[in-house]
């Protein structure tokens, strides 16, 4: 199998899996007990936070597991909304987001909330500037992505913490850094909600960290119940999971500088490769190393993905949340229907090679080759 969805998920290294069995087996004590096992894991916990915070660039105290990014954006939008209660009811986001992020506003537009929901330029593009003139007074909370997980743009979400500050301070900010993990620093980014999910460097599907700045006083809590997660997320810890979580981050930073170096490379090697099929043509501006959407204009994403899945090839056709459904992303480009009905995803790991996207460019071309255009 050649895997060129990593965007979607991440395969789990072998060294990630044995942390996790080891734990289940050996170490599988409740953190909230108070005998010995129990000690032992909650300090392992806390070991585990104490990797994965310094990582992020946040203290450990304010990085909190979640089961994955999508109840991370959840929490931090209603988190966010409840520390500004006070200021407003108007909610600025963009048409890009995860649907993480839209749906839930969609929700609270039927609780009262007024949306804004910022379009993109043709590649995707959303300016600080753009941003900042949409804040109201009442702008209780802006949600914008770091690294859109369909065509790899990235947003300049440091720039709009420093414009908030000056523009309207008490507005909070949230970024959904699910596709950007371990490539910013908490503290230079700015944001008061930071959203991260494990499955997209290697740890197992399950498992995500919410960092919420010391900025927001007394933060609503996600579940009450038995107080783990300093009161603020209820409920047993998935502790093979965290154990997993931290491994896979350990492992990727031991080798990130390089290997994002790589993926650059790859990620210019593939446009080259790509470049010379007829009709085919880049998608949205992506800065991220490992996000590359293009479009075979006239044929059908979803009958490539099928084509090349029978030749043992995977590749999406924008964000495996959608299920084959019509991607809002595109949509959000306004690209004529030939192309946007044509986009395919190709993102990379650190296990990509040369050779696997030299298979996938010769599928693609003997695609358009032997199959008529149907758009």
């Amino acid at each position: 199998m050649i895997y060129l969805d990593h965007a979607a998920t991440a395969p789990v290294p072998l060294e990630v899996a044995e942390e996790m069995y080891t734990i289940l087996r050996e170490h599988y004590g409740n953190p909230s007990s108070q005998y010995a096992s129990g000690l032992d894991m909650k300090k392992r916990l806390e070991g585990w936070r104490q990797t994965i915070a310094s990582a992020m660039g946040c203290p450990p105290e304010r990085l909190f597991f979640t089961s994955c990014g999508t109840e991370g954006d959840n929490w931090a939008i209603r988190a966010a909304l409840w520390q500004n209660r006070h200021l407003g009811r108007h909610i600025l986001t963009t048409a890009v987001e995860h649907s993480a992020v839209l749906e839930c506003c969609k929700w609270l537009a039927q609780d009262g909330y007024e949306i804004t929901c910022l379009q993109p330029d043709g590649n995707g593009n959303i300016s600080t500037q753009q941003v900042l003139e949409a804040v109201r007074p009442d702008t209780a909370l802006v949600s914008i992505m770091l690294v859109n997980n369909e065509i790899g743009t990235i947003y300049p979400v440091g720039e709009i913490a420093r414009g908030l500050a000056a523009r309207n301070p008490k507005t909070l900010l949230h970024t959904d850094a699910v596709q950007g993990f371990l490539t910013f620093s908490a503290k230079a980014l700015g944001a008061d909600f930071i959203t991260v999910s494990g499955h997209k460097i290697g740890a197992p599907k399950g498992v995500g960290a919410l960092y919420i700045s010391p900025r927001v006083r007394n933060p609503r809590p996600l579940l009450p119940g038995g107080g783990q997660e300093s009161g603020l997320r209820s409920g047993t810890e998935a502790t093979a999971q965290i154990a997993g979580f931290a491994k896979a981050v350990e492992l990727r930073m031991k080798t990130l500088h390089e290997d994002q170096a790589r993926l650059g490379r790859l990620k210019a090697y593939a446009i080259d490769r790509l470049a010379s099929i007829p009709d085919l043509q880049p998608v949205g501006n992506s800065g991220a190393a490992h996000i590359l959407s293009v479009s075979l204009a006239g044929w059908p994403s979803q009958n490539i993905v099928n084509d090349l899945s029978a030749q043992g090839i995977c590749i999406s056709a924008g964000s495996a949340c959608h299920q084959g459904k019509p991607s809002h992303v595109i949509k959000a480009l306004n690209l004529p229907k030939r192309v946007a009905s044509s986009v395919i995803r190709l993102s990379f790991g650190p296990s990509t090679t040369e050779a696997e996207i030299n298979a996938c460019a010769a599928a693609l071309r003997n695609h358009r080759d032997n199959r008529m255009p149907m758009l």
